[in-house]
C-alpha cells in the first residue's frame, strides 16, 4: 500500500524551528515582516519611513512622530513573555497531531499554568478568527453533533442536559478524500439557525449531503443543493458511505479533545474546535502552518484575560 504523502511528509522539527526563530532578534525580524509585508506604513499618516528607538524598542514615524511597539495592536500586545516563547508555543500547537493541553504547554515553555492557559487560548482565538473567515464548498458531508453531557446515571441521547450542539462539515475532493473541515457551535438544530450558518459558511454551487434532519432542508437554495439519505439509526449511520468521512473526523476530534483536555467548558468549545479545523485545513505543508498562525495572530487584536474568559458567540 502506498504511503499517504500528507501523513508522511517531512515535518517542521524543533531543530529547524530553532534555526529560524531561536533568538529574540530573529523573532522580531520575522514579526516585522509579517506585520508589514509591503514595508513599514504608519497607521496614523501612512508615511513609509521610520526610525527605531533602541532604548525602548519602539518604532517612530519620521513624519508625524507616532510611536508604537512591534507587538501593539496584535495578539502579542501587553505580554511580558519574550517572542521566543510565543513562537515556540505556536510551533508546538501547530505541529501537534492530537492537541496540546495547557498543562503540557506550561512544562514545555517553563511558565506557570495561568500564563500557559492565556497563551494557548489567545492562539486558539487567532485560529478561530482565521477559520471564521473561510467558507466550505464542493461536495460536503454534514452532521449534527453534541459535546458533553456525559455523567454517570444521567439521561443519555439528545435530551440529556449539559450538551453543546455543533455542526460538523467535511468537504471532499473529486476522489472522495477530505480536504477541508469546519466545526461550528450553534444555538440549536433549528431551521433559522441552519439557514444562517449556510449563508455564512457554505459557498455557492455546493452539494451538501446529510442524514435528512428536518432543519438541514434550510440549506437548499437556488445556488446550493441538499441531498440526504435516511440511515435507519445512529449505529448504521456510522458506517454509511455518505457519512464515513464526517463521522471519522467527529470521532478523531472528540478523542483528541478528551485526551488533551481534562475538561472543556462549553463557552470555550468554539476555540477548541477551531484549533483542530485550523490544523487539518493547513496540514498539506507542515512548515508553512507555523507562520500562518503567527500571521493570524498579528491580524488578531489584543485579547485581554477578561475577554478570554467570556463565552463565545455561537456560529
Amino acid at each position: 500500500m502506498a504511503k499517504n504523502q500528507v501523513q508522511f511528509q517531512k515535518g517542521y522539527s524543533v531543530f529547524d524551528f530553532m534555526q529560524d526563530f531561536g533568538t529574540e532578534d530573529k523573532c522580531e525580524k520575522a514579526l516585522f515582516n509579517w506585520r508589514f509585508p509591503q514595508g513599514y506604513v504608519c497607521r496614523e499618516c501612512s508615511n513609509t519611513t521610520y526610525c527605531q528607538l533602541k532604548c525602548r524598542k519602539l518604532l517612530q514615524c519620521n513624519r508625524c512622530g507616532h510611536q508604537h511597539s512591534l507587538t501593539s495592536g496584535t495578539l502579542f500586545a501587553h505580554s511580558k513573555l519574550p517572542l521566543t516563547k510565543w513562537f515556540m508555543a505556536i510551533h508546538l500547537l501547530t505541529q501537534s497531531k492530537t492537541g496540546l493541553s495547557a498543562m503540557e504547554l506550561k512544562r514545555q515553555l517553563g511558565v506557570n499554568y495561568d500564563t500557559a492557559w492565556k497563551v494557548k487560548h489567545k492562539l486558539l482565538q487567532a485560529m478561530k478568527e482565521s477559520e471564521d473567515k473561510s467558507k466550505i464548498g464542493g461536495i460536503v458531508q454534514l452532521d449534527d453533533v453534541y459535546w458533553g453531557g456525559e455523567h454517570r446515571g444521567g439521561k443519555r441521547g439528545r435530551g440529556a442536559g449539559g450538551k453543546t450542539p455543533f455542526l460538523a462539515a467535511v468537504a471532499l475532493n473529486e476522489e472522495g478524500h477530505p480536504v477541508r473541515m469546519k466545526m461550528t457551535v450553534v444555538e440549536g438544530f433549528k431551521t433559522k439557525v441552519i439557514a444562517q450558518w449556510s449563508e455564512k459558511y457554505v459557498k455557492s454551487d455546493t452539494i451538501v449531503i446529510s442524514d435528512g434532519l428536518p432543519c438541514f432542508r434550510a440549506i437548499a437554495s437556488e445556488d446550493k443543493h441538499h441531498l440526504y439519505s435516511k440511515t435507519g439509526g445512529d449505529l448504521h449511520k456510522l458506517e454509511h458511505p455518505a457519512y464515513i468521512w464526517v463521522n471519522t473526523m467527529i470521532g478523531n476530534v472528540k478523542n483528541s479533545l478528551r485526551g488533551s483536555c481534562h475538561a472543556i467548558a462549553a463557552k470555550h468549545l468554539p476555540r477548541h474546535l477551531a484549533e483542530y479545523c485550523f490544523r487539518f485545513n493547513n496540514r498539506f505543508n507542515l512548515r508553512d502552518i507555523m507562520p500562518r498562525l503567527a500571521k493570524a495572530a498579528v491580524r488578531t487584536p489584543p485579547m485581554p484575560y477578561k475577554l478570554l474568559k467570556l463565552a463565545e458567540a455561537c456560529g
